[in-house]
């Protein structure tokens, strides 16, 4: 009896590495970034930008929620405000390919649009992705947008809406321990206003401490046909802190 308890005993202590060595999957994961630039005396200006974005790693999806605004104003005059939210679901049909689901809505009150909002689906695939987390993902799907003019255009229509086709990448590379290199470009082209609306984002962050991280990054976003007395092509730079969770 007592040689039966002490293999049991030894057989339960063997197996408690195995089992201290099955960490859980982390659900979610997350990165919160601000960056604020107040300045007084000869002219007087506040620069506010901040983002959150969430990704929910389920066994079967692969959820993407991001939300973000932009502030300027410049004696006593807004220069910018953007507000902008999407999600996105990725459903698991293998290890690299999936199928999204995708809605997006944005307000630039300078852009000459009083909001645009799109929803697609489509095909994509995760063509590259090393053990550090670095990955190239790329896809295209089909879908729908809607966009409400601030003015009417010169037809009297007060909104555009249209069928597009819309292409997406995603580039992450990590470059040390302690930075991280980021592409991404989309672009949703009209199949029936033929109004392509494209957009570039590249950043790159680096740890300062723990999950701190200072992160500079450089938007680019063109409009083909864009609203009377509105830029086609629109550009940012920001520098933010970011914490990572």
């Amino acid at each position: 009896m007592k040689l039966k308890l002490s293999l049991s005993a030894l057989a339960l202590l063997a197996a408690q590495p195995a089992l201290a060595g099955e960490a859980p999957k982390k659900v979610w994961k997350g990165e919160a970034e601000l960056g604020a630039l107040v300045t007084t005396g000869n002219s007087q200006s506040t620069n506010v930008k901040a983002r959150l974005h969430v990704t929910q790693n389920l066994e079967q999806w692969r959820n993407n929620y991001t939300v973000e605004s932009l502030y300027t104003k410049s004696d006593q005059q807004t220069t910018a405000e953007r507000y902008s939210g999407s999600a996105q679901g990725d459903y698991k049909l293998n290890k690299k390919e999936f199928w999204f689901v995708r809605g997006s809505y944005n307000h630039d009150r300078f852009s000459g649009y009083n909001y645009q909002a799109s929803v697609s689906t489509g095909y994509g695939n995760r063509f590259w992705e090393k053990e550090d987390g670095s990955f190239f993902d790329a896809s295209a799907g089909l879908g729908y947008r809607y966009n409400r003019l601030d003015v009417a255009d010169v037809d009297g229509n007060i909104s555009e809406n249209s069928a597009i086709a819309r292409l997406a990448a995603k580039f992450e590379y990590k470059v040390s321990a302690n930075a991280l290199f980021r592409q991404e470009l989309n672009t949703e082209i009209g199949l029936s206003q033929h109004n392509t609306i494209s957009e570039s984002v590249t950043s790159l962050q680096a740890n300062v401490m723990d999950n701190l991280a200072m992160k500079v990054s450089y938007r680019i976003k063109y409009t083909s046909d864009a609203p009377a007395d509105a830029a086609k092509t629109d550009t940012e730079t920001s520098l933010t802190l970011l914490y990572s969770f």
